[in-house]
């Protein structure tokens, strides 16, 4: 009965075509953020559930120190901290403090819980408002991608991706719990990973 819930819900990881990050938004019903510091928060598995969050002055005022202001690697150490953060201070509207990391199907379509769709489309989201506040000197955002088909043996999984000089980088919050650091590593390297990776 869960995996025939959640094969849908998989399945809507496998897109791999490109564009611009709004196609993704569009594409599984999410909405991308329209104003300043305005994101609205995917959960309960496929973006079942939205919750509007707006950040406040304070909030920029911590994501620019969180995010910094130091070379292209230290930038991305950085978006590391902010979207750790950033998890953390929606939770309290979203109820997602107790988000579990990873593949949770026995907490599909339940309130605060998220999975790849949810965290590659919220962490987007987090990267736009602060590519629109100036804070990304070194990167821009790109359209969240997937990898996995089950015919190759890997279940799809996707993860939002920032765009550097240097190449494309992943930055996949959705093997851990709320509020974790999220990895961020070369693309090439993420869509190489194994089944369980």
């Amino acid at each position: 009965m869960i995996l025939a819930f959640a094969l849908p819900l998989l399945a809507g990881c496998a897109d791999l075509s490109n564009g611009k990050p709004d196609a993704w938004y569009t594409a599984r019903g999410a909405i991308a953020p329209r104003e300043s510091g305005r994101v609205v928060v995917c959960h309960g598995f496929g973006c079942n559930l939205k919750t509007a969050y707006h950040f406040t002055p304070a909030d920029f005022a911590k994501m620019r120190r969180l995010i910094g202001n130091g070379d292209a690697a230290q930038e991305r150490e950085g978006v590391r901290r902010m979207i750790a953060w950033a998890e953390k201070r929606v939770a309290p509207t979203v109820g997602s403090g107790d988000d579990i990391g990873g593949l949770d199907l026995f907490n599909a379509g339940e309130a605060g819980q998220m999975d790849c769709i949810d965290e590659a489309t919220n962490t987007t989201s987090y990267l736009l408002v602060a590519q629109e506040a100036g804070l990304l000197r070194h990167h821009h955002v790109g359209r969240p991608v997937a990898r996995g088909y089950f015919l190759d043996g890997r279940y799809p999984h996707a993860t939002a991706v920032l765009i550097g000089k240097t190449g494309s980088w992943a930055v996949d919050s959705w093997p851990y719990r709320n509020g974790a650091l999220p990895d961020v590593m070369p693309l090439d390297e993420w869509f190489a990973r194994s089944p369980s990776g």
